[in-house]
């Protein structure tokens, strides 16, 4: 197995495609720590991965609860040397609406919470001489704008550069940063568009495989460059989209 003997963190892991990669990275061999804002979520997902898989609260926006959430991690599994950046949130306004708090707080989460919790692993890796790898979750957001989600598309933009200035930071430590681009995928928010068939046809519309993206689709990417098979790639962010970001027009 790909990750055999490993120890991993997942934030947001409690659902969606942060389950997703919770499952795909455990299936590979990895103990995984599903840590979430929603503690009683997390425990059900990790009672259904089973193994070795525990449940950690984490606020990802909050420097306590993220060094609490390591110091749990690493007891309960071992020395940590995968990290997956997922948890994130979107508030969906029109740009003249959108407060600044609004802003300020899908920022906190998406962005600060991703550095925080990259940088608190990372740091934990160069103390025991782990040669890691950490996967930040961004969008095809991070290139492409919808501006209903001002906020999240900043966000996913500055993630994007966060996964390339870490990891040339971090490469000489032997730990690589990479992200995940997703596109459209089968969440349980996208299955409110889904049940729509005017919207659905919009969202076919971009996307040239004409189909959703399964979670577990991100998390064999992410279980990709989480793993040893990805071991010269740093820095960049794959995008798992079925050829939105190729495509320059619509029908």
């Amino acid at each position: 197995m790909l990750l055999s003997g490993r120890s991993a963190i997942v934030t947001g892991a409690a659902k969606g495609i942060g389950r997703a990669c919770a499952e795909a990275l455990a299936a590979e061999g990895a103990k995984v720590a599903v840590t979430d804002i929603d503690l009683e979520a997390a425990r059900a997902t990790a009672a259904s991965i089973g193994g070795d898989a525990v449940a950690i609260h984490c606020d990802v926006a909050d420097d306590a609860s993220v060094a609490a959430m390591l110091d749990a991690a690493i007891v309960a599994l071992g020395p940590i040397s995968v990290l997956v950046n997922n948890a994130g949130i979107a508030i969906g306004k029109p740009f003249l609406d959108l407060e600044v708090a609004d802003f300020e707080k899908v920022l906190a989460v998406n962005l600060t919470g991703t550095f925080r919790t990259t940088q608190a692993v990372a740091r934990h890796m160069v103390a025991e001489g782990i040669k890691g790898s950490i996967v930040n979750m961004s969008s095809i957001n991070a290139v492409v704008a919808i501006p209903a989600i001002a906020a999240y598309c900043a966000s996913k933009g500055g993630v994007a550069q966060l996964t390339k200035a870490s990891a040339l930071a971090l490469i000489d430590h032997g730990i690589r940063v990479n992200a995940v681009g997703p596109g459209s995928i089968l969440t349980d928010m996208m299955k409110g568009v889904a049940a729509s068939e005017e919207a659905m046809r919009m969202v076919m519309s971009r996307t040239p495989i004409h189909r959703l993206g399964q979670p577990s689709e991100i998390g064999d990417v992410v279980t990709f460059l989480a793993s040893d098979k990805s071991s010269y790639i740093t820095g960049e962010t794959i995008f798992v989209d079925g050829g939105r970001l190729a495509l320059n027009y619509t029908v």
